[in-house]
């Protein structure tokens, strides 16, 4: 996914990294992205991963944060993306108003909140946050 996006956008920077260490100085960034990435991790690790989204953003940075939401719990799945290729991964489950707490613990205003129901086939909801970082607005 990283070729094919630097293919595209060759003046454009992508990193390869992990959430709770980005490479990004202290509020280096205007967003962060975080769009079906955060519900792999458990979340006694998320407060470390949102507080690293607020290091790394400006003030009045946004972040927009999409996850998979539900009655707190841990799926073990054994096929991955696509073709049904092995690749198995965890996904993790927590209520929508407990991650907007966490986010808020992590230093985040949250400016608005949707819940999706579970499309057709689908078992779980999915919960949108976009949120900023208080302070004076750096971002256009």
């Amino acid at each position: 996914m990283i070729a094919l996006a630097r293919a595209a956008h060759p003046d454009l920077r992508f990193d390869v990294g992990s959430m709770s260490a980005l490479a990004a100085g202290d509020g280096e960034l205007g967003g962060v992205l975080a769009y079906y990435s955060t519900h792999h991790l458990p979340p006694a690790e998320l407060p470390v991963v949102y507080g690293e989204f607020h290091r790394t953003l400006a003030p009045g940075g946004r972040l927009l944060l999409v996850t998979r939401v539900g009655e707190e719990g841990r799926r073990r799945r054994t096929y991955g993306y696509g073709d049904g290729d092995p690749a198995p991964f965890d996904s993790y489950r927590l209520p929508a108003d407990r991650i907007a707490g966490l986010l808020e613990q992590a230093g985040f205003a949250i400016t608005a909140q949707t819940l999706q129901a579970p499309e057709e086939g689908a078992r779980r909801p999915v919960a949108g946050f976009l949120a900023r970082k208080p302070g004076v607005d750096t971002v256009p």
